[in-house]
């Protein structure tokens, strides 16, 4: 079963087998948000910066905050562009953890999920060629994958890349959701996509990514099969 959940500004797509996944899920999200929104009432610089944010080892801070700050670091970028694969990630590891074998959630593209079955996830790419038309063949795993987009062309987030579609595929959706955003801010015409996918190899967990650029498709590492719909 499939079901939308809308807490604030977070919009989810929560997929599992039984309702009481779904409502674990959903609070889940609700108490990870709490606690993101608690921290940023009393670090406001947190919820802007576009550098990368520093906190000491001994600083006490929500798992969820460490997470964001941990993944995007590695990209010098702010925390808040790992905030729907991270609050994903929370939501499918939680479904795992009461012992879900098909749990997925998609935070506005940003998808976290395990699954004991095919799945397919489609890529929206904008007024590109290949929008809705192709989506990635996931295999059955138990380990979490973190299938993560960014896009210059579609959404309300802040990038400074022209890519219609910047995907990555990694064991992490709070990682995946950050390399996917540095990705997309790599892709300034047709000619900067070889050296764009520099920006995210360099990283440990990172299996694989795919840039989508007008009538352009590139890979880069170990994706899932892509399939036409």
């Amino acid at each position: 079963m499939k079901e939308s959940f809308r807490l604030k500004e977070t919009f989810v797509w929560i997929t599992a087998d039984e309702k009481r996944y779904i409502e674990i899920a959903k609070e889940e999200i609700k108490q990870r948000r709490k606690e993101l929104e608690r921290f940023v009432r009393w670090h406001p610089y947190f919820l802007v910066t576009l550098e990368s944010y520093r906190i000491g080892e001994r600083d006490k801070i929500p798992e969820i905050v460490r997470r964001m700050i941990e993944a995007t670091v590695k990209f010098g970028m702010g925390p808040m562009s790992a905030v729907a694969g991270t609050l994903a990630e929370f939501a499918v590891e939680a479904m795992r953890d009461a012992r879900a074998t098909y749990a997925m959630v998609d935070n506005g593209g940003d998808v976290a999920l395990i699954s004991d079955r095919d799945v397919l996830v489609g890529i929206y790419a904008g007024e590109s060629p290949f929008s809705n038309k192709i989506a990635l063949r996931i295999k059955p795993s138990s380990s979490l994958l973190g299938i993560c987009t960014s896009s210059g062309a579609v959404g309300h987030s802040i990038s400074f890349g022209n890519a219609d579609a910047a995907t990555v595929i990694s064991n992490s959706a709070s990682l995946s959701d950050a390399a996917a955003t540095a990705l997309c801010n790599s892709v300034t015409d047709a000619h900067s996509i070889p050296k764009a996918f520099h920006s995210i190899k360099h990283v440990e967990g990172i299996e694989g990514a795919l840039i989508i650029y007008k009538d352009m498709l590139a890979t880069w590492g170990k994706i899932p099969e892509i399939v036409r719909l």
